[in-house]
């Protein structure tokens, strides 16, 4: 008697034990933009429920918090945000939402590139002081370039500093966050090298690119591209007469190699950047945003190969 008692004791220990573990709540991440949102994803794994408040092919510059965004940090469990004043909207959203969650900026330990805005930005070549322009570029982002995401190695900095956080506000799943981390870190390792090697191909004196906001910088830095733009860092600046003619000026005397559209930004300004220099336009690029799911850049992983295909295919076949 007192050895079924025991059994059914045990079996039902381990039955709400069962229950408990299963319906155990995933934690709640609210991330500023779509990109650190799948980041997290891909850290988080099943532990975790993901929501961006801006959203694929949003634009983070320009975007507007509405009340549901306050709802959702106020019940956050964790808050991830890119930092480098790129979504200062979303220090405001944690204030009025009150959150009791960590606010996280996940560019820690980056490098950040000075805002290139003397030469429209390229490569990530300081800024020089005595050039002065009516862009608001450092009122709107600092002294630093914010996309640090668009070089592979800092992806992996980013994906590093998830891990860290969700390990601090979820130390049960800890193992779990590192290991998800270090597989993904593969992945990310793998699209460096082969990033790095199409960008590699192309002609030393055709690697000028052309896009309408300057969020490629780091792109440049890391793999050895030219990156002239005829807006600042963020796509709410509007270029000047001047800016145009000096990066069409730029194309005639074949400086510019490509001229691409951006999925966040207005295409009038490019094509007719392509119209007067005469030239193709090259496709379109994913810089501050991922795709909708049936888009080509709907992970950062297909949205960084996506890029440098397109980039390589418009440069090779001119």
């Amino acid at each position: 008697m007192h050895i079924v008692f025991k059994q059914l004791f045990i079996s039902g220990a381990i039955g709400m034990a069962f229950i408990s573990g299963a319906s155990a709540a995933p934690l709640n991440v609210v991330t500023s933009f779509s990109i650190i949102d799948d980041f997290a994803r891909q850290v988080g794994g099943d532990r975790v429920t993901v929501k961006s408040i801006v959203p694929a092919n949003g634009d983070a510059h320009a975007y507007e918090p509405k009340p549901a965004d306050v709802i959702a940090l106020k019940r956050a469990d964790l808050v991830l945000v890119n930092g480098l004043q790129f979504d200062t909207f979303m220090q405001r959203l944690a204030k009025s939402s009150e959150t009791k969650a960590p606010v996280v900026e996940v560019t820690k330990g980056i490098e950040p590139l000075k805002n290139a805005e003397d030469e429209h930005g390229h490569g990530g070549e300081p800024a020089h002081d005595d050039h002065d322009h009516d862009h608001g570029h450092e009122h709107d982002h600092g002294e630093y370039d914010p996309h640090a995401w668009q070089s592979v190695p800092n992806a992996m900095i980013y994906v590093k500093n998830i891990a860290d956080a969700l390990c601090k506000v979820d130390s049960a799943g800890c193992e779990s966050y590192k290991a998800n981390a270090s597989a993904y870190t593969q992945k990310l390792q793998a699209l460096h090298e082969s990033v790095k090697a199409a960008f590699s191909a192309l002609p030393k004196d055709k690697r000028t690119l052309i896009t309408s906001h300057d969020a490629f910088g780091y792109l440049g830095a890391a793999y050895g591209l030219t990156l002239l733009a005829p807006e600042g860092t963020s796509s709410a600046t509007e270029a000047t007469a001047a800016d145009v003619a000096a990066i069409i000026r730029q194309i005639r005397e074949d400086k510019g190699s490509a001229v691409f559209m951006e999925n966040i930004s207005n295409p009038a300004l490019i094509k007719q950047i392509a119209a007067e220099g005469n030239v193709a336009v090259g496709g379109k690029l994913y810089s501050d945003a991922l795709s909708g799911p049936d888009a080509p850049a709907s992970t950062y992983l297909k949205m960084m190969q996506y890029n440098a295909d397109t980039i390589t295919k418009a440069i090779l076949k001119k």
